[in-house]
């Protein structure tokens, strides 16, 4: 068994626990299988990675950490707290995809299906502030710099692979998309009244963007590496 594969095994074992608990609505249980989630993937990633990490990238584990705590926390600043964190990582996310991947080049082919990606981003953006805005107004701005920031990384990311169409691509469309759920039903659970699938979506979804989070970066490291050896 390879080095990384127990971190790995972990982390899925954490996802299925979380799964069980959600689904019998034993949240005090749920909490602990969640916590171990970020551990597990962040293990995995150190060994996956010869130990190697980036700074961003340790920002963003950190950020990810924290934002986590505040969730798991269920206090009266645990959601700002919680935003604020995850503001933090999209912010380095969508400053790796500015820094480290080349600019998209459109063709005219690409037009149409871009334009719905456009549509259903800009659509599921004001939805979802709106929601939020009918509920409270209170840190506005912050929400709305969440959902650009967020919007900016699921653009690019299926821009990107309906463009190029590559493994590195799919990872970060699949991270985008997690994200995007995630988000959607936290607040969902937030506003509407309790519902098990609700907070299933929402976990799963979390966890998963964790995973795909992490197989970016793994991916992105090796994309990097057969770049330096074919020069």
């Amino acid at each position: 068994m390879k080095a990384n594969k127990p971190s790995l095994i972990l982390f899925f074992l954490a996802l299925l626990f979380t799964i069980i608990f959600d689904w019998t609505e034993q949240d005090f249980l749920s909490i602990y299988a969640k916590a171990i989630v970020l551990p597990a993937i962040f293990i995995y990633f150190l060994i996956s990675s010869e130990f190697k990490i980036k700074k961003t990238e340790s920002l963003i584990f950190l950020f990810c950490f924290i934002g986590q705590v505040f969730d798991l926390m269920d206090i009266e600043i645990s959601e700002i707290g919680a935003v604020i964190s995850f503001l933090i990582v999209y912010a380095l996310i969508m400053k790796l995809f500015l820094l480290e991947h080349e600019r998209i080049k459109l063709k005219k082919k690409d037009i149409l299906p871009i334009s719905i990606v456009i549509i259903f981003i800009v659509y599921l953006l004001i939805s979802v502030l709106s929601i939020k805005f009918d509920n409270t107004k209170e840190f506005d701005y912050i929400y709305i710099i969440y959902g650009i920031i967020l919007s900016y990384i699921s653009y690019f990311s299926f821009v990107s692979y309906i463009t190029k169409g590559t493994f590195i691509t799919l990872l970060m469309s699949l991270m985008a998309v997690s994200y995007i759920f995630s988000d959607i039903f936290y607040i969902f659970n937030e506003y509407f009244s309790h519902s098990v699938v609700l907070v299933l979506i929402r976990d799963i979804t979390q966890i998963l963007a964790y995973y795909f989070m992490v197989e970016y970066f793994l991916e992105k490291t090796k994309m990097h590496k057969r770049a330096l050896y074919n020069n």
